[in-house]
């Protein structure tokens, strides 16, 4: 029922499926994730990789925060719109100053402070709409308080940061995004709510498709400004084989016994597995595609730029560790994930992981078309192994049978 402030809550016995205005809103995020693989690929080295990174987990701690408000309230309706339009628009100024979150351009605003204060705002509007749709949930008004005392310090070290640079500055990120984490991991066997079990799940699946989206724009950036040729068509389609992989890994097992382990638990369980499950372990997963879809960009480059590069160049140092190392992240994720829910790890995307990793100074001597197509190759050997698994036990998806895939 409408409150008087024209807050909307989600109830348990409704069907509450996901809104126009949550699409919308993710597009913001599109951009954000578009502009943090800009940033990596412009500052190629362990430092710029881990700015990246350390963006990845602020972005994801905004959408997190509104995933969950949804889940809450519909956020379609009332003032509440209000609210996630102003957050859109505070998000998009975010977006905007990723290129200089780290390193002030000249001229103009100091943008590192300009990220932190808009950040810090977006927040904010979370918490304030949560709190006035708790107005009649003392319990939940308090874990909401929590959340906004835990959030103080971390700003404070992100503005703290806004004048330093280097390691020391990524560090002081470090510590800030740690404090913030430690704080929502403390709250979550509180009195947060989760009555839409379904939404919810939806609602991540949808955002690892965006994410899985940005592999495929990189895959079409890096060529853009070239002539089509055979080498450039095999190597993107060796990218599409490798995106559609993750997408199967993820989509056809993963994703499935998530939810159904999120809807047969209730109260405070319901919320440990959302936090433990959605909220952190698909933190590595968008991280591990992110760094994917640098990779693929950089690989795409050098089949592409013919004048720079010859197809026998292999691509070296950051760019293929984080084609590797992505892709590697994001199986030891989706094994995490099976971990929290099913009890056990998942013994072959652990190995292919290691294999990836062990394997990259080796792939550093081959063309940066075959490293593309070797990797592809290996995330499909693995899709077909665990179909195979799969069709000849179609129980393996039910979370009660702890051999799953």
């Amino acid at each position: 029922m409408p409150t008087k402030r024209g807050l909307h809550l989600v109830t348990r016995d409704e069907d509450h499926k996901v809104t126009t205005l949550e699409l919308f809103f993710d597009l913001v995020f599109v951009y954000a994730i578009t502009q943090t693989t800009q940033l990596m690929a412009d500052h190629l080295s362990p430092l710029g990789i881990g700015q990246g990174v350390a963006m990845i987990a602020v972005l994801w701690w905004c959408w997190c925060a509104y995933a969950w408000l949804a889940n809450t309230l519909h956020v379609d309706r009332g003032i509440a719109q209000l609210a996630m339009f102003a957050a859109m628009g505070t998000m998009f100024l975010v977006s905007l100053t990723i290129p200089e979150a780290f390193t002030d351009l000249p001229g103009g605003l100091y943008a590192p402070l300009m990220f932190v204060g808009c950040y810090f705002l977006v927040r904010l509007l979370h918490l304030t709409a949560y709190f006035g749709a708790a107005r009649t949930d003392p319990e939940l008004r308090k874990v909401v308080l929590k959340m906004f005392v835990g959030l103080l310090p971390s700003v404070t070290l992100l503005t703290v940061a806004a004048f330093f640079s280097g390691w020391v500055q990524l560090g002081i990120w470090a510590v800030a995004l740690l404090a913030d984490y430690v704080n929502v991991f403390r709250t979550r066997s509180s009195d947060w709510r989760l009555h839409q079990p379904g939404h919810f799940a939806e609602r991540f699946g949808l955002i690892v498709i965006i994410a899985l989206g940005e592999s495929i724009v990189a895959i079409g950036i890096g060529i853009s400004s070239y002539p089509m040729s055979w080498p450039i068509t095999l190597a993107a389609v060796f990218g599409l084989t490798l995106a559609s992989a993750m997408w199967w890994m993820y989509f056809a097992v993963v994703a499935h016994v998530s939810e159904h382990n999120l809807k047969r638990a209730d109260g405070v369980e319901r919320v440990r597995i959302g936090t433990d499950t959605y909220t952190f372990l698909h933190l590595p997963l968008i991280a591990g595609i992110v760094l994917v879809a640098l990779g693929l960009k950089k690989s795409l480059l050098y089949v592409s730029d013919t004048e720079h590069h010859s197809l026998s160049d292999g691509l070296h140092g950051t760019p293929i560790w984080a084609l590797t190392g992505g892709l590697a992240l994001y199986l030891i994720a989706l094994s995490g994930l099976r971990k929290r829910n099913l009890g056990s790890w998942n013994g072959q995307r652990l190995v292919l992981a290691v294999v990836l990793l062990a394997a990259t100074p080796v792939l550093e001597l081959v063309p940066a078309i075959v490293l593309v197509g070797v990797v592809a190759v290996a995330a499909v050997a693995l899709v077909l192994f665990e179909r195979r698994k799969l069709v000849s036990n179609p129980g393996l998806l039910h979370p009660r049978n702890h051999s799953s895939a």
